[in-house]
């Protein structure tokens, strides 16, 4: 921040400092100090005079303290080398304001860094995520504030300060250890555990990085040591996380050695019991095999094995092992999108999603895991098939209830787990019952809900004929072990006995045995259920993947269930395990098992509500992509972009029903283009799955046009223009033109407008796009469409810096930025700040459109905004270029190169792009000359750390 010519920096992350263009400026006077601090910790905001009189005075303020504290900002000013209003320290009505910028307070840069490196963590970028939290550690240089002499600051503000560090802290170790760094944060970790022994997150980390050390033994000694420091000060066992680690340690899991960003496996939630032959069995397979396929009957554990396996091999898979389920996907034609989706690929093109699939997997040695395929087997053969053909180092893994029928597929059918005999003459001559597989999975679920129960010699046998009973199908036993809490064995067999003798004479013939007993167990945890748990349990049916209470509420209440009873319900079926509660992310939500689901869905089916329920839950994901519509373009649309990838399977789940249910096409239409307007298929790098859903609607809609179905002609138009498919664009332009004739000039969408707009300059470079542009912005405006408008505007203000002449476009740029600032959302201030750099970089000062460009790809990236970066990083490029930084500029552009692969976007189709695109490759070309061009641009080709290059010094 420049003030009266001179730079000022802040620091409050250690001891207090001042510095005046590098040179400390001495603060001397205590209650100085601490008026300067306390504006700093609210820098750029108003802090109240009560606020700093209680910092300066606590709670027995002197006599005239208002005055004094006057006379203490006038001291200040004089210090810092400004007078009145016109340096850093206003005078507000209620307080005083100290502005400094942002990177001009070690807090400041402190919160960006790690708020960078959270996005940088969401997106799988953990070295980019270390390297940035280790840059934010490096800012503290000791404990906060301890020379402040204000009480209530180091009572109030100290250990708050502290706290963000130690969080800081145990991210960036988190981050080294997915890394593989475990050796070198051992010396750390024994450090921090001695000075902070009640914090278990460094006791887990220290453990984890012993285990991966290959020193188990140690990392068990480690849980003994917290265990009794926390038993000795507080009287308690150590916290779940630990716990969980610590057996998990105890079970030899395979997924503790597994790196972090190897791909995506999740880790295990409940420990996993037998399966060693199957495991040898499988894993063997995988080493001469490019197919393996777990089948067997549901509930029997083929996922649970599938991720167990995937976990113990991953290290042989340089590319990574990756997990795609798909029990929430109805569309076959989607299967490629979902495959791509789960393997983290950002394609944006217009490209066969199934060639896109083979161009990433082509190079790399990779394990897939296509889990739960008996519902697609057809689709799954399909895609399998096209992949191993195409991808020599691929492997698939994949668990069905019936083989796909791939050649050279390989097909292990998992077995129950192994039983205790149900009579023996000599019981002392058995091996121990926890010997046999389903006897210890009974015991280690009974532990969780019913921690006094144990086996016995009084109950051994009984045991036995229970786990005999249930013929050691896991799912059935999880089931039973849950009532281990409230009933004995022997009354759980006695139930079972019934039902099973019931099913017996019913369905003997017409279905296989373990069928039957699972059925069974279902059955039974269904008949225990309370009659709303039980109407709640099959209404839940219709969601697909995860849902929230919100949803549960919504979409299951009414005629049975009162909405104030759903959570009590929920919790009600989560504690019979009929439910999966997932907490991640500060924000509940719940799923059903896929066994337990389809159960769930033949009882709707039952009670004759299947179309009624499916019809409320499209009517609910159709609210949620209107409000989404609606609501985006402000201060909350990242929350609504995060929280609409969230809901992805079941908004699919949606349009599914509205594509296959006759009279609900138009249903569909409105749910695909609401999302469309709220930019989430560009957020999510899913346009083309957008432009699925679009094409799938146009196809149902009536002959006879209307407004809804003319505005997603011109989406689809919109959508084809950014994937660069220029004869897509053509032909929907025309459609659209075609359409729009036939409406009254008045129901004519102004997004046709907006389009054809967008058209002339991208495709045409047309000066005609700007009046077009601004008259879609203004009928947006008047129709109360802020989101559309915002984009609306964000074009017009680029057809300006294109197309037109200075004045315009740096006056377009600023309504853009100003509208961006109003409306207060990140991902829109992100890209005005681009587009005030582009208005400079095409008309102005090179040198400021490089900051703007830089601010703007630092916003996107915080928010893992997978659209912008690409376009950011190419006019970077063209503007370093323009400032005779040839050899960066030709890095830049080569890391734009990369990025627009990854996505692809093609700048082919987008003529003021690529003439610029262009115009700047021959300046640097005719500067570097073509062998020192070609260096530089692989140079940035192969740098992935794009905002360290952005932002790195000449």
């Amino acid at each position: 921040m420049e003030t009266g010519g001179s730079d000022l920096e802040f620091r409050i992350l250690g001891p207090f400092e001042v510095l005046r263009d590098g040179v400390p400026v001495p603060i001397r006077a205590a209650k100085l100090r601490t008026l300067l601090v306390s504006l700093l910790l609210d820098a750029n905001k108003t802090v109240s005079v009560e606020t700093l009189t209680n910092h300066l005075w606590g709670d027995d303020p002197p006599g005239g303290a208002r005055n004094t504290l006057q006379n203490y900002v006038l001291r200040i000013r004089r210090l810092l080398g400004c007078a009145g209003d016109e340096g850093p320290l206003l005078t507000c009505p209620r307080g005083y304001l100290l502005r400094v910028a942002d990177d001009r307070l070690d807090l400041h840069r402190f919160e960006a860094l790690t708020l960078r490196a959270r996005a940088a963590f969401a997106a799988d970028a953990t070295e980019r995520a270390a390297a940035l939290l280790a840059e934010a550690l490096g800012l503290w240089r000791g404990e906060p504030l301890q020379d402040v002499p204000s009480e209530t600051l180091r009572r109030e503000v100290a250990p708050v300060l502290a706290e963000r560090g130690l969080d800081a802290l145990q991210s960036r170790i988190e981050a080294d250890l997915a890394l593989g760094r475990h050796e070198e944060v051992l010396a750390e970790l024994r450090r921090l555990t001695a000075a902070y022994p009640l914090r278990e997150r460094f006791w887990a980390q220290r453990m984890l990085a012993l285990c991966r050390s290959g020193r188990q033994a140690e990392a068990l000694r480690c849980y003994q040591s917290l265990s009794e420091v926390l038993a000795e000060e507080l009287g308690v066992d150590p916290g779940t996380e630990v716990r969980k680690l610590h057996q998990r340690i105890l079970d030899d899991d395979p997924a503790l050695t597994a790196r972090r960003s190897s791909g995506n496996l999740p880790g295990e939630m409940t420990t996993f019991v037998g399966r060693q032959r199957q495991l040898d069995d499988a894993a063997r397979l995988l080493e001469t095999s490019r197919l393996v396929t777990l089948t067997g009957v549901g509930g029997v554990g083929k996922t649970r094995l599938a991720l167990r396996l995937a976990a113990q091999v991953s290290p042989t898979f340089p590319g990574g092992a990756w997990i795609a389920d798909l029990a929430p996907l109805t569309d076959p034609a989607l299967l490629d999108r979902t495959v791509a989706q789960a393997l983290g690929i950002r394609d944006h093109s217009a490209r066969p999603c199934l060639d896109i699939l083979v161009e990433h997997l082509s190079d790399s040695r990779t394990l897939l895991v296509l889990d739960n395929c008996e519902h697609l087997v057809n689709a799954a053969a399909t895609l399998v098939t096209a992949l191993l053909r195409s991808a020599p180092g691929l492997r698939v893994l994949a668990t069905s209830r019936q083989r796909l029928g791939v050649q050279g597929e390989h097909v292990l059918p998992v077995p129950p787990l192994s039983v205790p005999p149900t009579t023996s003459a000599d019981a002392d001559a058995e091996p121990a019952l926890t010997h046999y597989e389903a006897v210890k999975l009974l015991a280690d679920r009974a532990a969780a809900s019913a921690p006094d129960f144990q086996i016995t010699r009084h109950n051994r046998d009984v045991v036995a004929q229970l786990c005999g009973r249930l013929d050691g199908v896991p799912l059935a036993i999880e089931l039973a072990a849950v009532r281990l809490g409230t009933l004995s064995v022997q009354e759980i067999l006695d139930r079972l006995d019934d039902r099973f003798r019931l099913l017996a004479d019913t369905d003997a013939e017409n279905s296989p045995r373990h069928h039957r007993t699972l059925g069974g167990v279902v059955d039974w945890s269904h008949d225990l259920c309370t009659q709303h748990e039980r109407l709640l349990w099959a209404r839940l049916s219709v969601f697909a993947g995860e849902f929230d209470l919100e949803a549960a509420e919504v979409v299951c209440s009414g005629t049975g269930i009162d909405r104030h009873d759903v959570l009590d319900l929920l919790t009600g079926l989560a504690n019979k395990s009929i439910l999966v509660v997932n907490g991640q992310d500060g924000r509940t939500r719940y799923s059903l098992l896929e066994t337990i689901r389809r159960y769930g869905r033949r009882r709707l089916i039952d009670l004759g509500q299947e179309t009624v329920m499916r019809r409320r839950h499209r009517d609910h994901y159709r609210s949620t992509a209107a409000q989404a519509a609606a609501d985006w373009c402000g201060p909350h649309e990242v929350g609504w972009l995060s929280r609409l990838r969230q809901e992805l399977p079941n908004l699919r789940a949606a349009l599914d029903f509205c594509l296959t249910e006759p009279g609900e096409a138009r249903s569909g239409l409105e749910i695909t283009v609401n999302l469309t307007r709220t930019r989430f298929w560009f957020f999510n790098s899913t346009i083309g799955e957008g432009r699925h859903w679009l094409e799938r609607g146009l196809a149902l809609s009536p002959r006879r046009p209307d407004p809804l179905q003319v505005g997603a002609v011109a989406m689809v138009a919109w959508i084809a223009l950014c994937q660069g498919d220029r004869q897509g664009a053509d032909a929907f332009m025309a459609r659209c033109r075609r359409l729009a004739a036939q409406l009254p000039d008045t129901d004519v969408p102004a997004a046709v407008t907006c389009v054809e707009g967008a058209h002339a300059m991208l495709v045409h470079g047309s000066p005609r796009s700007i009046p077009l542009l601004a008259q879609a912005r203004d009928r947006f405006l008047a129709d109360g469409a802020i989101g559309d408008a915002h984009m609306a505007t964000m074009l017009w203000a680029m057809a300006c810096a294109f197309l037109g002449d200075r004045e315009l476009a740096v006056t377009a740029a600023e309504a853009y930025l100003a509208d961006a600032e109003a409306l207060g959302g990140t991902w829109a201030h992100s890209w005005a700040l681009w587009g005030l750099g582009l208005a400079e970089s095409r008309h102005g000062d090179p040198v400021r459109a490089a900051t703007l460009f830089r601010d703007s790809l630092r916003r996107q990236y915080d928010i893992d905004d997978r659209w912008g970066p690409v376009w950011g990083l190419e006019t970077l490029a063209w503007t370093v270029a323009a400032t005779g930084r040839h050899d960066r500029a030709a890095e830049l552009l080569g890391a734009a190169h990369r990025l627009r692969r990854t996505t692809g976007v093609a700048l082919i189709g987008l003529r003021p792009f690529h003439d610029a695109h262009a115009e700047a490759e021959r300046l640097m070309k005719n500067a570097l000359g073509a062998c020192g061009y070609s260096l530089a641009f692989e140079r940035g080709a192969r740098n992935t750390d794009v905002i360290g290059l952005a932002c790195a010094p000449p």
